[in-house]
């Protein structure tokens, strides 16, 4: 097993870079929007301090620096980061080749990868349409130009297609889930080999039971369906990777479910679609 660790999250959740602006805002920064995470020095500064307090931190087991410790795969530089404030997508990119540069100082062995949903942005406008909607394009990520900068090893993405127009219609729900996976993947999976030259990381793929519309058959079918497409394309040899599905809890913890956690306890059904996958790798 072997572990890839974000070192920032987009979203509230454990802090995220809201955190950072109001650590700003208290030591006196005319901060004006959480999106100055990724333009103000002070800011900047913050996380570069976390991130070498990470990379340089002993592990207590083995009494290795993190940054020389086999047990992590990657860093993640941020989850799913977005700058709404700047949908042209130069904010980000100068962030993103920034902090990946930074990282690289420290840690030059470990792999790299961004944490991005995948959105396609200005760079190539002739792939926003496969965007889940026209809004993606105009959040400030941009996938291919994103993972053109230096120091990015893995290109990511992630794939909830509960979240796109089409999944509140009430008719073929399932036919347009599975095609949008499949388009969505597919697409990434040829631009990481053939524009990027890089391994593709799903670091997040799921469905919600939360609000009743999905249930647990529908989400291994989901679930099936992405596998098989990353595995054919892995075994054809077009591009190596791999896939993360978002979440696994055990029993106790079901108090964190955000809708998307599988339990193998109550969906053991679940529990041989992810032990068949993996075996399917292994062979």
């Amino acid at each position: 097993m072997r572990l890839i660790l974000s070192l920032c999250n987009n979203w509230k959740d454990y802090g995220g870079k809201a955190q950072y602006v109001r650590w700003g805002k208290e030591a006196g920064l005319d901060l004006t929007s959480e999106d100055d995470f990724f333009s103000d020095p002070t800011i900047k500064g913050y996380y570069k301090a976390f991130v070498k307090a990470v990379l340089t931190r002993t592990n207590t087991i083995t009494n290795e620096a993190y940054k020389d410790d086999p047990t992590i795969l990657a860093w993640e530089l941020i989850n799913e980061p977005r700058c709404h404030s700047d949908p042209s997508g130069d904010t980000l990119q100068a962030w993103i080749e920034e902090m990946a540069s930074y990282v690289k100082s420290i840690d030059p062995v470990h792999l790299l990868e961004i944490g991005v949903e995948g959105f396609y942005g200005p760079s190539t406008p002739e792939l926003l349409h496969v965007n889940p909607d026209a809004y993606s394009g105009t959040v400030g990520t941009d996938f291919i130009r994103n993972h053109r900068a230096l120091g990015i090893d893995l290109a990511s993405v992630h794939i909830y297609s509960d979240t796109c127009p089409f999944a509140r219609l009430p008719h073929s729900v399932e036919d347009s889930h599975l095609q949008f996976v499949n388009t969505w993947m597919q697409q990434h999976i040829d631009d990481s080999a053939n524009l990027l030259g890089m391994p593709i990381l799903i670091g997040e793929f799921g469905v919600s039971l939360k609000d009743g519309r999905f249930g647990h058959e529908f989400r291994e079918g989901f679930m099936e369906t992405v596998y098989r497409i990353f595995s054919t394309s892995w075994k054809s040899g077009v591009i190596g990777g791999g896939c993360l599905v978002w979440q696994v809890f055990p029993d106790s913890a079901e108090h964190m479910d955000d809708g998307y956690a599988v339990i193998f306890a109550k969906s053991p059904s679940t529990l041989d679609v992810l032990a068949n996958h993996s075996r399917t790798l292994e062979c």
